[in-house]
C-alpha cells in the first residue's frame, strides 16, 4: 500500500468512526466535499495544508493520518529506517518521514521533515479540542515560523517549543533545504503551555 492509498483509507475510516458524512467533514474542515471524496478514493494527492485541515477536523494529530493499522501482530518498538513511512507534499515538495514505531504506545511522536527553499505552508490549528504540543529542532538550514502573532527565525541547532492552538506558518527563506525534527504530544487542557526555548534561539 502506497502512502497516498494509506491516507485515503485512513481519512475515510476516521470519518466513518466519527459518524461524519462528507458534507459534515467538509463543513468542519473547510475542505470541499469533492476534494475529500477524491482523497478517500485515492484519486488525488492531498497537500500538507489540506491534510492538516482534515486532521484538525477529525481531532487527530497529522501523524495519525499516516499510521497503518493493518498490523496482525503486536506493535514493535523498533522502526527500521527502510520501513518508516515517507510522504512528499505535491504542492511544496516538503518531505515528511514518520520516525516513531507505528502503533507503539508512547506519549509523543517523532517526525523528520525536509523543507525546500523558497516554500511556505500554513496549518490552521484553531479547531483542536485539546492542544497539541510540539517541539521543533532545526538540524540544517534556516526556517521562519509564525504562530498567531508570534514569529521566530530559526538557525541550525535552535529548538522551538510551542502549543499548536493558532495558525502555524512554516517558510524557508534560505538557499538550501531546511531539515528538522518534530516531537509532538497531545496533552490535556489543564497542562501549562510549554515555554519557547532557543539553545542559541464522495460516497458516504
Amino acid at each position: 500500500m502506497t502512502v497516498d492509498e494509506l491516507l485515503s483509507t485512513k481519512v475515510r475510516a476516521l470519518r466513518k468512526q466519527r459518524g461524519h458524512t462528507l458534507e459534515v467533514l467538509a463543513q468542519r474542515s473547510g475542505v470541499s466535499r469533492s476534494m475529500i471524496s477524491l482523497i478517500e478514493r485515492g484519486q488525488t494527492s492531498a497537500t500538507a495544508a489540506v491534510l492538516g485541515k482534515l486532521a484538525q477536523a477529525l481531532q487527530v494529530p497529522l501523524a495519525a493520518l499516516f499510521a497503518d493499522d493493518r498490523q496482525a501482530q503486536a506493535p514493535q518498538p523498533l522502526a527500521r529506517a527502510a520501513a518508516q513511512p515517507r510522504w512528499r507534499d505535491p504542492a511544496t515538495g516538503y518531505e515528511r518521514r514518520q520516525l516513531s514505531p507505528v502503533g507503539f504506545s508512547a506519549p509523543f511522536e517523532m517526525v523528520e521533515v525536509v523543507f525546500p527553499p523558497g516554500q511556505r505552508v500554513a496549518f490552521d490549528n484553531g479547531l483542536r479540542s485539546q492542544p497539541l504540543h510540539q517541539q521543533l529542532w532545526l538540524l540544517q538550514g534556516e526556517l521562519q515560523l509564525s504562530l498567531g502573532m508570534q514569529s521566530w527565525h530559526l538557525q541550525a541547532g535552535d529548538c522551538l517549543a510551542m502549543v499548536l492552538d493558532q495558525t502555524l506558518v512554516f517558510s524557508n527563506p534560505g538557499p538550501e533545504p531546511a531539515r528538522y525534527l518534530l516531537a509532538l504530544a497531545a496533552l490535556g487542557d489543564s497542562l501549562p503551555a510549554l515555554p519557547v526555548v532557543f539553545p542559541g534561539e464522495m460516497d458516504d
